[in-house]
C-alpha cells in the first residue's frame, strides 16, 4: 500500500471505474460466462474499495485488487449455493487464473474486444447489441443509453437484462470470432467504439484516456480485418478529430471553434495517418458511413490548411451521407454547411422542419445551429432565444462561455 486518505482513495476508485470498468467486466464476464454476475461482483469490489482504501491505502495495482475481491465474492456466492465438488474445483482453478491474469493488463484489454464481439453475436437481438456494448464496455447506465436511443430507461433496462441472460443461457463465448464471421458483427462494434471516442472528446477527467482506448480498439479491428473499409474509415475519422484536440482550448482555457483554431497546433502525423487510412478504405470496397464522415473531416482540414473554401464539397458529402445513413443529425450538419455557402433560407427551412422531431428539444447542436442561422439572417430575437436554450443544455463551462459571448454579440 502506498497512498492513503479518503479523498485520494475515492479519486482513484473513480478513475479506475472510468478507465478499467470495461476491461474488468470483460475479463470476469469471460471467465464466468455471465455479464450480470461479473457486474454484480465488480459492484461489490468497488464498494469494498471505498471502505478499505481510505483506511488501508490504495493498492499498487488497483485492477488486480478489484479482480481479487470480485473473485472472492463469486466464490462465496457459489459456496452458499452448495455447488458440486467438481464444480467447486473448477471454480478454484478459475480463481487462480484470475489472480494470475490480474497482473496482465494487455490480456484484460484483449478480452474487452472479445466482449464487444460477444455482445454483437447473432443470437443477441439487433436492437440490444450496441446498447449492451455501451453498458458493458463503457459502463453507461440504462438511462444514459436510453437517452441516446430515444427509449425509456425502464424499457432499455429490460432489453439489456434480456440480452445478458441470452449470453449466459446460450453460453455465447467471449471470443473474437473467425474472420468469416467478423464482418457480420461489425456495425454495432464500430458504433460502440465511436460512441466511446465521442465520450472521450468531452472535457471531463479521464475522458481523453477513453478516447485513446477507442482509437486502440479501432486499430485492433483494422488489424483483424485489413480488407474491410469501414474500420479504416472509423479510425481515420477519429484520428482527424484527435489531431485537433490541443487546439480546442485557448491558453486561458476558452473554447476555440474549428474555424478559429491555430492549425499550427494540429498533429500532422495523425492527419497523415488519417489520410492514408481513408485512401486505403476508399480503395477497398463500397463506401460506408464512417468513410463519408472521415471524408467530411478531411475536407474541413483541407479548407483550413489551404484557406480555400470547399463548403460545397462538404454539402455534397452530407448529401451522400444522408442517403447512406439518414438521420436528423446528418440533416442538421448539412444545414450548417448550407449556411456557409449562402443558402441560409434553405438551411432555416430544414432547421424548422427538424423542430418537429422531439429528439431535437434537448439536443445542444440543434439549438447552436439554429442560433447561428437566425443570427446570420438578422433574426436576433430568435437567435437569442436559441442561444439561451443552448446555454442551458451545455455541460462544458468553456463552451457555455463561448455561447454566452455569441449571444451577447447579437444583443448589443
Amino acid at each position: 500500500m502506498t497512498v492513503s486518505g479518503s479523498s485520494v482513495a475515492r479519486g482513484v476508485a473513480e478513475r479506475v471505474a472510468r478507465e478499467s470498468y470495461g476491461r474488468l467486466v470483460a475479463y470476469l464476464g469471460g471467465r464466468l460466462g455471465d455479464i450480470a454476475s461479473a457486474e454484480d461482483a465488480l459492484a461489490t469490489a468497488f464498494l469494498t474499495a471505498l471502505e478499505k482504501w481510505p483506511v488501508d491505502g490504495v493498492p499498487d495495482n488497483p485492477d488486480a485488487w478489484l479482480l481479487t475481491i470480485a473473485r472472492r465474492r463469486k466464490l462465496d456466492d457459489w459456496r452458499r449455493d452448495k455447488v458440486k465438488a467438481k464444480s467447486a474445483d473448477h471454480l478454484a482453478l478459475i480463481a487462480e487464473e484470475l489472480s494470475t491474469a490480474a497482473e496482465m493488463e494487455e490480456e484484460i484489454a484483449d478480452r474487452r474486444l472479445a466482449l464487444m464481439f460477444a455482445c454483437a453475436h447473432p443470437g443477441i437481438d439487433v436492437s440490444a447489441r450496441t446498447p449492451l456494448i455501451l453498458q458493458t464496455v463503457l459502463g453507461l447506465t440504462a438511462a444514459d443509453i436510453g437517452a441516446r436511443f430515444l427509449v425509456s430507461p425502464g424499457a432499455m433496462g429490460q432489453r439489456l437484462v434480456r440480452a445478458k441472460a441470452r449470453i449466459r443461457d446460450e453460453k455465447i463465448p467471449f471470443l473474437v470470432p473467425e474472420k468469416e464471421e467478423l464482418s457480420h458483427r461489425l456495425p454495432p462494434v464500430l458504433a460502440s467504439i465511436y460512441a466511446a471516442y465521442t465520450s472521450g472528446w468531452m472535457d471531463i477527467d479521464g475522458a481523453e484516456a477513453l478516447g485513446q482506448e477507442a482509437i486502440w480498439l479501432a486499430s485492433v479491428v483494422v488489424s483483424l480485418l485489413p480488407q474491410e473499409p469501414e474500420p479504416k474509415g472509423l479510425l481515420a475519422l477519429m484520428l482527424y478529430t484527435e489531431a485537433r484536440r490541443s487546439s480546442r482550448r485557448g491558453p486561458d482555457g476558452a473554447f476555440v471553434p474549428l474555424d478559429s483554431q491555430d492549425v499550427g497546433l494540429w498533429d500532422r502525423k495523425q492527419l497523415r495517418l488519417a489520410e492514408g487510412l481513408l485512401r486505403e478504405a476508399n480503395a477497398n470496397g463500397p463506401t460506408g458511413r464512417y468513410q463519408i464522415e472521415a471524408a467530411i473531416q478531411s475536407a474541413h482540414v483541407a479548407r483550413r490548411l489551404s484557406g480555400i473554401s470547399n463548403w460545397q464539397a462538404v454539402v455534397s458529402l452530407y448529401d451522400v451521407l444522408g442517403r447512406i445513413a439518414p438521420s436528423p443529425v446528418v440533416t442538421l450538419n448539412r444545414c450548417v454547411a448550407l449556411m456557409r455557402i449562402g443558402q441560409v433560407d434553405a438551411a432555416l427551412d430544414d432547421i424548422h422542419a427538424l423542430a418537429r422531431d422531439p429528439r431535437m428539444a434537448d439536443y445542444l447542436p440543434y439549438w447552436t445551429a439554429r442560433a447561428q442561422i437566425c443570427a446570420d439572417l438578422g433574426r436576433h430575437v430568435e437567435a437569442a432565444e436559441a442561444f439561451t436554450i443552448a446555454i442551458g443544455l451545455c455541460w462544458s463551462e468553456a463552451e457555455r462561455r463561448h455561447l454566452e459571448g455569441q449571444r451577447s454579440k447579437i444583443l448589443c
